[in-house]
Protein backbone atom coordinates (compact mmCIF):
# COMPACT_ATOMS: atom_id res chain seq x y z
CA UNK A 1 0.00 0.00 0.00
CA UNK A 2 1.20 3.27 -1.22
CA UNK A 3 0.60 6.41 1.26
CA UNK A 4 0.72 9.85 -0.16
CA UNK A 5 3.83 12.02 0.72
CA UNK A 6 4.30 15.98 0.62
CA UNK A 7 4.90 16.37 -3.08
CA UNK A 8 7.64 19.07 -2.20
CA UNK A 9 10.03 18.53 1.12
CA UNK A 10 12.22 21.85 1.55
CA UNK A 11 15.08 19.53 1.84
CA UNK A 12 14.68 19.24 -1.85
CA UNK A 13 13.73 22.71 -2.44
CA UNK A 14 17.06 23.71 -0.65
CA UNK A 15 19.01 21.01 -2.32
CA UNK A 16 18.01 21.93 -5.96
CA UNK A 17 18.59 25.47 -4.98
CA UNK A 18 21.69 24.97 -4.32
CA UNK A 19 22.35 22.89 -7.58
CA UNK A 20 20.97 26.45 -9.28
CA UNK A 21 23.14 28.75 -8.14
CA UNK A 22 26.53 26.89 -8.35
CA UNK A 23 25.62 25.97 -11.95
CA UNK A 24 23.97 29.59 -12.30
CA UNK A 25 27.31 31.36 -11.64
CA UNK A 26 29.80 28.60 -13.65
CA UNK A 27 27.70 29.34 -16.47
CA UNK A 28 28.03 33.18 -15.82
CA UNK A 29 31.96 32.87 -15.39
CA UNK A 30 32.63 33.42 -19.14
CA UNK A 31 30.86 36.54 -19.13
CA UNK A 32 31.72 37.68 -16.00
CA UNK A 33 35.88 37.04 -17.15
CA UNK A 34 35.09 39.47 -20.34
CA UNK A 35 33.79 42.55 -17.52
CA UNK A 36 36.46 41.81 -15.51
CA UNK A 37 39.56 41.80 -18.20
CA UNK A 38 37.78 45.09 -18.94
CA UNK A 39 37.09 43.70 -22.37
CA UNK A 40 35.35 46.19 -25.02
CA UNK A 41 32.74 44.32 -25.87
CA UNK A 42 31.47 40.33 -25.06
CA UNK A 43 32.93 37.97 -27.74
CA UNK A 44 30.03 35.44 -27.50
CA UNK A 45 32.25 33.18 -29.81
CA UNK A 46 34.03 32.66 -26.65
CA UNK A 47 31.65 32.48 -24.62
CA UNK A 48 29.85 29.83 -26.28
CA UNK A 49 33.06 27.74 -27.05
CA UNK A 50 33.15 27.81 -22.79
CA UNK A 51 29.75 26.46 -22.57
CA UNK A 52 30.47 24.14 -24.52
CA UNK A 53 32.92 23.04 -22.56
CA UNK A 54 31.08 23.12 -19.49
CA UNK A 55 28.29 21.28 -20.43
CA UNK A 56 29.85 17.89 -20.35
CA UNK A 57 30.49 18.97 -16.64
CA UNK A 58 26.26 19.55 -16.40
CA UNK A 59 25.29 16.20 -18.15
CA UNK A 60 27.71 14.09 -16.04
CA UNK A 61 26.37 16.22 -12.94
CA UNK A 62 22.87 15.29 -13.70
CA UNK A 63 24.03 11.80 -14.14
CA UNK A 64 25.36 11.37 -10.80
CA UNK A 65 22.80 12.94 -9.06
CA UNK A 66 19.62 11.52 -10.55
CA UNK A 67 20.72 7.95 -11.44
CA UNK A 68 24.05 6.94 -10.17
CA UNK A 69 23.44 7.79 -6.28
CA UNK A 70 20.02 7.06 -6.54
CA UNK A 71 20.65 3.47 -7.92
CA UNK A 72 23.49 2.38 -7.07
CA UNK A 73 25.11 4.15 -3.88
CA UNK A 74 21.79 4.24 -1.53
CA UNK A 75 21.48 1.06 -2.68
CA UNK A 76 24.61 -0.08 -0.81
CA UNK A 77 26.58 -0.49 -3.89
CA UNK A 78 29.18 1.31 -3.16
CA UNK A 79 32.07 0.10 -5.39
CA UNK A 80 29.82 -0.10 -8.38
CA UNK A 81 29.21 3.39 -7.79
CA UNK A 82 32.86 4.16 -7.76
CA UNK A 83 33.73 2.04 -10.67
CA UNK A 84 31.13 3.52 -12.97
CA UNK A 85 31.60 7.55 -11.96
CA UNK A 86 35.58 6.71 -12.90
CA UNK A 87 34.78 5.06 -16.21
CA UNK A 88 31.68 7.50 -17.33
CA UNK A 89 34.51 10.49 -16.14
CA UNK A 90 37.53 8.80 -18.13
CA UNK A 91 35.25 7.83 -21.11
CA UNK A 92 33.43 11.03 -21.41
CA UNK A 93 36.61 13.24 -21.44
CA UNK A 94 38.44 10.71 -23.28
CA UNK A 95 36.42 11.02 -26.11
CA UNK A 96 36.30 14.42 -26.16
CA UNK A 97 40.24 14.98 -26.05
CA UNK A 98 40.23 12.26 -28.95
CA UNK A 99 37.22 14.78 -30.95
CA UNK A 100 39.63 17.81 -30.25
CA UNK A 101 42.75 15.88 -31.46
CA UNK A 102 41.02 14.89 -35.02
CA UNK A 103 40.04 18.58 -35.26
CA UNK A 104 43.96 20.13 -34.84
CA UNK A 105 45.27 16.84 -36.96
CA UNK A 106 42.03 16.99 -39.87
CA UNK A 107 40.83 20.36 -39.94
CA UNK A 108 44.14 22.05 -38.99
CA UNK A 109 42.35 24.18 -36.38
CA UNK A 110 43.03 24.43 -32.89
CA UNK A 111 39.91 24.17 -30.63
CA UNK A 112 41.57 26.62 -27.91
CA UNK A 113 42.44 29.00 -30.45
CA UNK A 114 39.41 31.19 -29.34
CA UNK A 115 39.73 31.12 -25.85
CA UNK A 116 42.30 33.71 -24.38
CA UNK A 117 45.07 32.65 -21.35
CA UNK A 118 41.67 33.60 -18.04
CA UNK A 119 39.14 34.76 -20.17
CA UNK A 120 37.42 31.41 -19.79
CA UNK A 121 38.18 30.12 -16.34
CA UNK A 122 37.56 26.11 -15.61
CA UNK A 123 36.58 25.24 -19.27
CA UNK A 124 40.45 25.28 -21.02
CA UNK A 125 41.57 22.04 -19.27
CA UNK A 126 43.78 19.42 -20.27
CA UNK A 127 42.11 16.40 -20.11
CA UNK A 128 43.42 14.74 -16.98
CA UNK A 129 42.73 17.76 -14.89
CA UNK A 130 39.26 17.72 -16.65
CA UNK A 131 38.97 14.22 -15.09
CA UNK A 132 40.05 15.23 -11.67
CA UNK A 133 37.59 18.52 -12.21
CA UNK A 134 34.71 16.27 -12.47
CA UNK A 135 36.00 13.64 -9.31
CA UNK A 136 35.78 16.56 -7.33
CA UNK A 137 32.65 17.78 -8.50
CA UNK A 138 31.12 14.30 -8.38
CA UNK A 139 32.40 14.67 -4.47
CA UNK A 140 30.87 17.66 -3.79
CA UNK A 141 27.70 16.35 -5.58
CA UNK A 142 27.65 13.45 -3.08
CA UNK A 143 28.28 15.87 -0.06
CA UNK A 144 25.60 18.19 -0.59
CA UNK A 145 23.28 15.28 -1.12
CA UNK A 146 24.22 13.27 2.11
CA UNK A 147 24.13 16.27 3.84
CA UNK A 148 20.13 17.57 2.90
CA UNK A 149 19.58 13.86 3.28
CA UNK A 150 21.00 13.56 7.29
CA UNK A 151 18.53 17.06 7.36
CA UNK A 152 15.54 14.97 6.10
CA UNK A 153 16.19 11.74 7.70
CA UNK A 154 16.36 14.06 11.56
CA UNK A 155 12.74 15.53 10.48
CA UNK A 156 11.88 11.66 9.85
CA UNK A 157 12.81 10.48 13.27
CA UNK A 158 11.71 13.47 15.23
CA UNK A 159 8.01 12.55 13.41
CA UNK A 160 8.08 9.65 13.73
CA UNK A 161 9.18 9.78 17.95
CA UNK A 162 6.11 12.21 18.02
CA UNK A 163 4.15 9.89 16.33
CA UNK A 164 5.35 7.16 18.07
CA UNK A 165 3.90 8.75 21.04
CA UNK A 166 0.96 9.67 19.21
CA UNK A 167 -0.02 5.70 18.24
CA UNK A 168 0.68 4.82 21.67
CA UNK A 169 -1.62 7.30 23.86
CA UNK A 170 -4.09 6.63 20.84
CA UNK A 171 -4.02 2.82 21.08
CA UNK A 172 -4.29 3.11 24.74
CA UNK A 173 -7.47 5.26 24.44
CA UNK A 174 -9.28 3.55 21.41
CA UNK A 175 -7.44 -0.38 21.27
CA UNK A 176 -8.07 -1.04 24.90
CA UNK A 177 -10.83 1.02 25.19
CA UNK A 178 -13.30 1.23 28.41
CA UNK A 179 -15.77 -0.59 25.80
CA UNK A 180 -13.14 -3.24 25.52
CA UNK A 181 -12.16 -3.58 29.38
CA UNK A 182 -15.81 -3.46 30.34
CA UNK A 183 -16.71 -6.43 27.71
CA UNK A 184 -13.58 -8.37 28.54
CA UNK A 185 -14.12 -7.86 32.87
CA UNK A 186 -17.74 -8.66 32.18
CA UNK A 187 -17.85 -12.04 30.65
CA UNK A 188 -14.19 -12.84 32.91
CA UNK A 189 -17.60 -12.26 35.49
CA UNK A 190 -19.33 -14.27 34.32
CA UNK A 191 -17.32 -17.20 34.09
CA UNK A 192 -16.35 -16.44 37.92
CA UNK A 193 -19.00 -19.42 38.58
CA UNK A 194 -19.17 -21.25 36.00
CA UNK A 195 -15.38 -21.65 34.83
CA UNK A 196 -13.52 -20.24 37.57
CA UNK A 197 -9.83 -21.47 36.02
CA UNK A 198 -11.12 -19.60 32.61
CA UNK A 199 -11.90 -16.35 34.83
CA UNK A 200 -8.48 -16.46 36.26
CA UNK A 201 -6.61 -17.51 32.93
CA UNK A 202 -8.42 -14.11 31.36
CA UNK A 203 -7.88 -11.97 34.00
CA UNK A 204 -4.54 -12.56 33.96
CA UNK A 205 -4.29 -12.25 30.29
CA UNK A 206 -5.49 -9.02 30.37
CA UNK A 207 -3.25 -7.84 32.75
CA UNK A 208 -0.22 -9.14 30.66
CA UNK A 209 -1.73 -6.77 27.63
CA UNK A 210 -2.04 -3.87 29.41
CA UNK A 211 1.43 -4.57 30.73
CA UNK A 212 2.75 -4.88 27.36
CA UNK A 213 1.26 -1.87 26.09
CA UNK A 214 1.52 0.71 29.29
CA UNK A 215 5.10 -0.29 29.37
CA UNK A 216 6.86 -2.08 26.56
CA UNK A 217 4.86 -0.12 23.70
CA UNK A 218 6.77 2.76 24.13
CA UNK A 219 10.44 1.49 22.94
CA UNK A 220 11.24 1.69 18.77
CA UNK A 221 11.44 -2.02 18.91
CA UNK A 222 10.50 -4.77 20.99
CA UNK A 223 11.40 -8.80 20.76
CA UNK A 224 9.39 -10.49 18.51
CA UNK A 225 8.73 -13.22 20.54
CA UNK A 226 6.70 -10.60 23.08
CA UNK A 227 4.48 -9.42 20.16
CA UNK A 228 3.47 -13.02 19.24
CA UNK A 229 2.62 -12.94 23.16
CA UNK A 230 0.76 -9.77 23.14
CA UNK A 231 -1.41 -10.99 20.14
CA UNK A 232 -1.80 -14.89 22.10
CA UNK A 233 -3.09 -12.88 24.84
CA UNK A 234 -5.34 -10.82 22.91
CA UNK A 235 -6.81 -14.19 21.04
CA UNK A 236 -7.68 -15.71 24.39
CA UNK A 237 -9.27 -12.41 25.28
CA UNK A 238 -11.06 -12.69 21.96
CA UNK A 239 -12.50 -16.42 22.76
CA UNK A 240 -13.80 -15.16 25.78
CA UNK A 241 -15.61 -12.44 24.75
CA UNK A 242 -17.29 -14.14 21.63
CA UNK A 243 -19.41 -16.98 23.46
CA UNK A 244 -19.75 -18.81 19.24
CA UNK A 245 -17.36 -21.22 17.64
CA UNK A 246 -14.74 -19.43 16.12
CA UNK A 247 -12.39 -21.09 13.64
CA UNK A 248 -9.04 -19.06 14.62
CA UNK A 249 -5.39 -20.18 13.65
CA UNK A 250 -2.65 -18.49 14.21
CA UNK A 251 0.82 -19.84 13.70
CA UNK A 252 4.38 -18.76 13.79
CA UNK A 253 8.18 -19.91 13.96
CA UNK A 254 8.09 -21.98 17.09
CA UNK A 255 11.92 -20.88 17.47
CA UNK A 256 11.99 -16.96 17.44
CA UNK A 257 15.84 -15.42 18.15
CA UNK A 258 15.66 -13.36 21.22
CA UNK A 259 17.06 -10.39 19.13
CA UNK A 260 14.69 -10.35 16.78
CA UNK A 261 12.73 -6.80 16.88
CA UNK A 262 10.01 -5.51 15.32
CA UNK A 263 7.71 -2.00 15.70
CA UNK A 264 5.77 -2.35 18.44
CA UNK A 265 1.60 -2.72 18.49
CA UNK A 266 1.98 -2.97 14.51
CA UNK A 267 0.61 -6.51 14.17
CA UNK A 268 -1.96 -5.98 16.62
CA UNK A 269 -3.74 -3.55 14.34
CA UNK A 270 -4.72 -5.90 11.66
CA UNK A 271 -5.48 -8.78 14.61
CA UNK A 272 -8.04 -6.29 16.20
CA UNK A 273 -9.16 -5.19 12.42
CA UNK A 274 -9.80 -8.85 11.54
CA UNK A 275 -11.80 -9.71 14.84
CA UNK A 276 -13.83 -6.51 14.30
CA UNK A 277 -14.90 -7.05 10.99
CA UNK A 278 -14.97 -10.87 9.91
CA UNK A 279 -16.93 -12.00 13.31
CA UNK A 280 -20.76 -12.36 12.79
CA UNK A 281 -22.71 -14.17 15.68
CA UNK A 282 -25.23 -15.72 13.40
CA UNK A 283 -22.51 -16.90 10.05
CA UNK A 284 -19.56 -19.04 10.03
CA UNK A 285 -16.99 -16.94 10.67
CA UNK A 286 -13.21 -17.83 10.63
CA UNK A 287 -9.75 -15.71 11.68
CA UNK A 288 -6.28 -17.31 10.41
CA UNK A 289 -3.41 -15.47 11.05
CA UNK A 290 0.45 -16.90 9.93
CA UNK A 291 3.78 -14.88 10.60
CA UNK A 292 6.64 -16.61 9.19
CA UNK A 293 10.34 -15.84 8.89
CA UNK A 294 11.08 -15.97 4.69
CA UNK A 295 14.98 -15.48 4.73
CA UNK A 296 15.42 -11.49 5.34
CA UNK A 297 11.83 -10.97 5.59
CA UNK A 298 9.24 -11.49 8.05
CA UNK A 299 5.82 -12.43 6.25
CA UNK A 300 2.52 -11.76 7.84
CA UNK A 301 -1.14 -12.75 6.76
CA UNK A 302 -4.10 -11.99 8.30
CA UNK A 303 -7.19 -13.13 6.42
CA UNK A 304 -10.57 -13.26 8.23
CA UNK A 305 -14.51 -14.06 6.90
CA UNK A 306 -15.87 -11.38 4.91
CA UNK A 307 -19.69 -10.93 5.56
CA UNK A 308 -22.05 -8.89 3.80
CA UNK A 309 -22.84 -6.20 7.07
CA UNK A 310 -19.10 -6.24 7.90
CA UNK A 311 -17.29 -2.88 6.39
CA UNK A 312 -13.54 -3.88 6.49
CA UNK A 313 -12.13 -0.26 5.15
CA UNK A 314 -12.63 1.02 8.74
CA UNK A 315 -10.90 -0.04 11.49
CA UNK A 316 -10.48 1.05 15.35
CA UNK A 317 -7.39 1.33 16.74
CA UNK A 318 -4.72 2.94 15.11
CA UNK A 319 -5.73 1.98 11.81
CA UNK A 320 -4.04 0.38 8.51
CA UNK A 321 -3.94 4.19 7.16
CA UNK A 322 -2.02 5.31 10.80
CA UNK A 323 0.17 1.67 10.75
CA UNK A 324 0.63 2.34 7.22
CA UNK A 325 2.19 6.27 7.33
CA UNK A 326 4.58 4.13 10.75
CA UNK A 327 5.86 1.82 8.57
CA UNK A 328 6.40 4.23 5.80
CA UNK A 329 8.68 6.40 8.24
CA UNK A 330 10.18 3.11 9.29
CA UNK A 331 11.05 1.37 6.12
CA UNK A 332 10.51 3.14 3.41
CA UNK A 333 10.37 1.07 0.65
CA UNK A 334 11.40 -1.81 2.40
CA UNK A 335 8.18 -2.55 3.03
CA UNK A 336 5.17 -4.68 1.46
CA UNK A 337 1.91 -4.02 2.37
CA UNK A 338 -0.76 -5.71 0.62
CA UNK A 339 -4.74 -6.06 0.73
CA UNK A 340 -6.86 -8.26 -1.33
CA UNK A 341 -11.13 -8.56 -0.85
CA UNK A 342 -12.68 -11.18 -1.64
CA UNK A 343 -16.28 -12.13 -1.74
CA UNK A 344 -16.24 -14.22 0.97
CA UNK A 345 -13.01 -12.73 2.66
CA UNK A 346 -10.58 -10.04 3.69
CA UNK A 347 -6.94 -10.77 3.57
CA UNK A 348 -3.93 -8.52 4.79
CA UNK A 349 -0.24 -9.30 3.68
CA UNK A 350 2.55 -7.47 5.54
CA UNK A 351 6.29 -7.87 4.80
CA UNK A 352 9.05 -5.89 6.65
CA UNK A 353 13.01 -6.77 6.47
CA UNK A 354 14.52 -8.67 9.44
CA UNK A 355 15.58 -6.75 12.20
CA UNK A 356 18.05 -7.97 14.94
CA UNK A 357 18.98 -6.08 18.55
CA UNK A 358 22.90 -5.37 19.16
Amino acid sequence: MKLKKPLIRKQIIGENLVYSGIWAVVYLIPIMNSNLMSEAYIDFNKVFLAWGKITPYFILFLLNNQVFIRFQLNRGRFVHYILTCLLIICITFGCIEVYEQWRIAVLGESVGELIQPRHASLTDLRWYWNIVLCAFMFCANLGIKKFYEAMQRDEDNERLARENVEAEMYYLKYQINPHFLMNTLNNIHALIDIDADSAKRGLIELSEMMRHVVYESSAETIPMSKDIKFIENYIELMRIRYAQKIDVRFTYPKTIPSTLSVPPLVFIVFVENAFKHGVNRNKTSFIHIDISIEEQTIVANFCNSLHHTSNPKHTSGIGLENVGRRLEHIYGDRHELKIAEQSDKYCVTLKIPVSYES
